[in-house]
């Protein structure tokens, strides 16, 4: 054992022990990072602008700061963009980071000094809590890499450095990771997507690679050009200590059956609940069911009952208030300048003691031109399920609604990229329509009502999923194709790819 490793797992032990204090008093923490926003932001422009004060309550909070999405706190943020100071938060952000989803194209949401930490610390606290939990450090003598967006920085119209996420976080690297971190910075910054992979695959085709860490699609698009490059039989035969996988940003199950047969046996994984609003939760177990909330990081955390969300005054929830097996939509005021801050994900509580959560899916990227919101947890178990039961692994997935079908009633239509086919494609789709009726009542009252037709599959070939995001410009880096739409835009992307 390295001295390294020695030192990480040390280091990995204190870190446990520190965090589980904090996580055992979750509401006392949060009312403590509360309370700390609302005095520090009051003197920003946003502050003023709602009368924040040192002292309030959350119930005086709730009364002068209503829950916005993006497109609502716009008007402050461009403000910020455009180089005007203490305008979200005292001061000016250390960066912004780019992203995409929102109805006015490019997203930019500040990071601050004060919430730069929270993305490293969490980040690190994930890593040492599998080294305390594993009891071993050896992946620390071996390469790690991160398969993550350019790290090449712009600047805004106002100066401050922007980025993605990733590719800003890159430039935070602990000075103790960096002699073990891949691909290079040059790797990193090649642009295309495919031509990046290529770069990558060169550079780490001969290390000895112990972690990889990315989100499921693109590590997966790496594996299959590994292997392809080198020949091997599976990826062990290229990277035999290869110990742990870390993901984030979609959910793995419909994954892990190709990663089996790409790795050539099963590999420890380690989820994360990133976002560029806040690095909120992570896997602090190693057969965790949920991941443990960031309860003192600088962020606030509301719950908006799922039920409730498209009511004009829905319930503002506390950490302290909410309940197991709920869906709740998530909302988030930090010290990045964020307040209440819609994020757009769906969460549901596995434990309270510590509070423990599952990303559950996006609360606007559902299915439901008929009534039936069916949302990503269900499709993504009843696909899980169907694979489990006739076999196959997927790539890609996505689900839209057919609603003016040439003949007959309007159904689901699911678009599935295979790596490897079902033994029975026509009894795998039914078992997919089946799944998704047995966990959602008011599909299966659409379909037992003759309103709708059972869901039908559309395979397309490998490569039709990449083949339409490059079309719309969301090809690799943080870009996940959506798994669920209200309509066809996404859909009529695939169709299109497929007839190229």
């Amino acid at each position: 054992m390295s001295l390294k490793s020695v030192i990480g797992h040390w280091l990995a032990v204190r870190t446990v022990k520190r965090e589980s204090r904090k996580a055992a008093h979750g509401p006392a923490n949060q009312q403590r990072v509360f309370d700390q926003l609302v005095a520090r932001g009051a003197s920003s422009q946003f502050g003023r602008d709602h009368g924040l004060r040192a002292g309030m309550t959350h119930a005086e909070f709730c009364a002068t700061v209503p829950i916005r999405d993006y497109e609502k706190l716009k008007p402050w943020v461009d403000r910020a963009v455009n180089g005007e100071s203490d305008i979200l938060w005292p001061g000016d952000p250390l960066y912004f980071c780019k992203t995409s989803g929102t109805t006015s194209g490019a997203k930019f949401i500040p990071i601050t000094r004060e919430s730069m930490s929270n993305h490293i610390n969490s980040a690190r606290n994930a890593l040492l809590h599998y080294i305390a939990n594993s009891g071993s450090a050896q992946l620390l003598d071996g390469k790690m890499m991160f398969i993550q967006g350019s790290p090449v920085l712009h600047r805004t119209h106002g100066g401050t450095p922007l980025g993605r996420l990733s590719g800003i976080v890159a430039h935070h690297i602990p000075r103790y990771l960096q002699s073990n971190r891949l691909p290079s910075m040059a790797s990193n910054s090649v642009e295309p997507w495919e031509a990046k992979i290529e770069a990558i695959v060169e550079e780490t085709k001969d290390e000895d690679m112990r972690l990889i860490s990315g989100i499921p699609s693109w590590v997966q698009n790496y594996f299959e050009r590994l292997l392809e490059v080198t020949g091997a039989r599976n990826v062990r035969e290229v990277f035999p200590n290869l110990e742990l996988f870390v993901y984030g940003g979609v959910a793995f199950s419909p994954y892990r059956e190709r990663f089996r047969d790409l790795i050539g046996s099963d590999v420890r994984s380690v989820e994360l609940f990133p976002a560029s609003e806040g690095f909120f939760a992570y896997q602090d177990e190693l057969e965790s069911t949920g991941l443990r909330l960031n309860v003192d990081e600088g962020i606030f955390f509301e719950f908006i009952p799922a039920s409730e969300y498209f009511e004009e005054t829905p319930s503002r929830l506390t950490l302290g208030q909410v309940e197991l097996g709920v869906q709740y939509a998530l909302v988030v005021t930090s010290n990045a300048g964020l307040w209440a801050y819609d994020v757009g994900d769906t969460v549901k509580f596995t434990s309270v003691k510590p509070y423990r959560l599952v990303v559950t899916g996006r609360i606007k990227h559902f299915t439901s031109a008929f009534g039936e919101h069916v949302i990503a947890e269900e499709v993504e178990g009843a696909l899980y399920d169907a694979l489990a039961r006739f076999g196959g692994a997927v790539a890609e997935f996505h689900v839209a609604p057919q609603v003016n079908p040439d003949a007959g009633l309007p159904y689901h239509e699911w678009f599935i990229e295979f790596t490897e086919g079902p033994e029975d494609e026509e009894a795998f789709a039914a078992a997919v329509n089946a799944g998704v009726v047995e966990r959602n009542p008011y599909y299966k009252d659409l379909m037992t009502g003759g309103i709708l037709r059972p869901a039908e599959l559309t395979q397309v070939k490998r490569g039709t999923f990449n083949v339409a995001m490059a079309s719309l410009g969301k090809l690799g880096g943080q870009n996940k194709p959506p798994r669920l739409a209200n309509g066809r835009d996404f859909a009529v992307a695939l169709e299109k790819s497929m007839i190229a």
